[in-house]
């Protein structure tokens, strides 16, 4: 293969909507197998919640569960623990801003051994715009009403 035979195949390869038609795939076969819960359903005592956004993101506040997790998606793998696995009894439920890399978390877990996780649908947009507070360094907040 001659160098230009071989740019046209690299550039083929990195085409960002051939790249985003496989992200979606992903994603459907996430949600084939991994159930997604919706807001109401989430119990802040007995539930594990698993924050899966990037560092920077906690500051504005996480999901006020008896036990929550922050572990990035990327480095979700990396970061089960014995912490984790101690309470995997429990129902887990991985979250994010709106969805998809808690949906994504929910996958990884399961294909590490985890049985019972989820996640929850439209990420912790979807608890604030339920009206449900959320908890940073500060304390705890709700979103502000709409003038």
């Amino acid at each position: 293969m001659n160098h230009n035979e071989q740019m046209k195949e690299y550039y083929k390869r990195c085409d960002i909507d051939l790249v985003k038609g496989h992200l979606k795939e992903l994603l459907a076969k996430a949600k084939e197998e991994i159930k997604q819960i919706q807001v109401e359903d989430i119990d802040l005592e007995n539930m594990i919640l698993i924050d899966v956004r990037e560092f920077d993101e906690f500051a504005s506040g996480v999901i006020p569960a008896k036990t929550v997790f922050t572990i990035p998606r990327g480095k979700l793998e990396f970061a089960i623990d014995n912490k984790l696995v101690d309470v995997s009894d429990h129902q887990i439920v991985c979250y994010c801003l709106k969805g998809a890399r808690g949906l994504l978390g929910a996958k990884t877990l399961k294909d590490l051994g985890f049985s019972n996780v989820c996640s929850l649908e439209g990420g912790i947009e979807s608890w604030v715009k339920s009206d449900k507070a959320i908890k940073n360094y500060l304390g705890y907040f709700k979103a502000a009403e709409k003038l």
